[in-house]
């Protein structure tokens, strides 16, 4: 971050999600800074692939109101998505296609050009050298989704929003993960992750929020 720029910040205010005739969450407000971590927690269907959405601005809420530097998304629109990068459940490749061509064309819908040098490098960084020119439809469900957590090693967005990113992922990926992660908000950006898995999350910069808690 450059002296006297102002750092990042998204604020959430009195959010509500509603499915169906059920109320996932209500009145849900905090805010995430530049050089955070934020763990969502919760139980399944408490609302954490809705939020996430909501904050990707894949979703209008019931209520409330989510800002980006102090202005709502709803406004900001384009200029909200450039700095923003979602990965949701799904990989969101195509398995015709190489992991090479699968990167860069993710950069292209991300707004910016990747060359291929590049491309190799961060596959081979993510842990896919010798796969890098195979058509994803021939790697594992763990391969694959390597493919689409590239997208972290080539993107510079600054709000990162990912759902479930350890899903399939064995243990050295998820200690590679867990890096990019921590240094993403060790550079000023913000870090918005749900799991299931019992992993590292844990860092002088982290919060927790669990939603739909069930208290005894």
């Amino acid at each position: 971050m450059t002296p006297g720029s102002t750092s990042p910040s998204l604020q959430i205010d009195r959010l509500c999600c509603v499915r169906g005739d059920r109320t996932l969450f209500h009145d849900l407000s905090f805010a995430v800074s530049g050089g955070e971590l934020l763990h969502l927690k919760g139980h399944n269907g408490s609302g954490k692939t809705t939020l996430l959405r909501a904050l990707a601005g894949l979703l209008l809420p019931e209520s409330g109101e989510i800002r980006w530097q102090g202005e709502n998304i709803r406004a900001l629109r384009e200029e909200y998505a450039r700095h923003l990068l979602y990965l949701g459940h799904h990989n969101g490749i195509k398995g015709d296609l190489t992991a090479v061509e699968n990167l860069r064309i993710a950069a292209i819908l991300d707004g910016y050009a990747l060359d291929e040098e590049t491309a190799w490098r961060i596959l081979a960084e993510i842990g896919l050298r010798g796969h890098e020119d195979l058509p994803t439809k021939h790697l594992s469900q763990g391969q694959k989704r390597r493919v689409a957590l590239a997208r972290l090693l080539a993107n510079r967005a600054t709000v990162w929003v990912l759902d479930e990113p350890f899903t399939a992922l064995d243990v050295a990926a998820v200690q590679l993960l867990q890096d990019v992660i921590h240094r993403h908000v060790a550079d000023g950006g913000i870090a918005i992750v749900t799991t299931h898995q019992e992993v590292a999350m844990i860092g002088a910069n982290t919060r927790t929020i669990e939603l739909g808690r069930r208290d005894a």
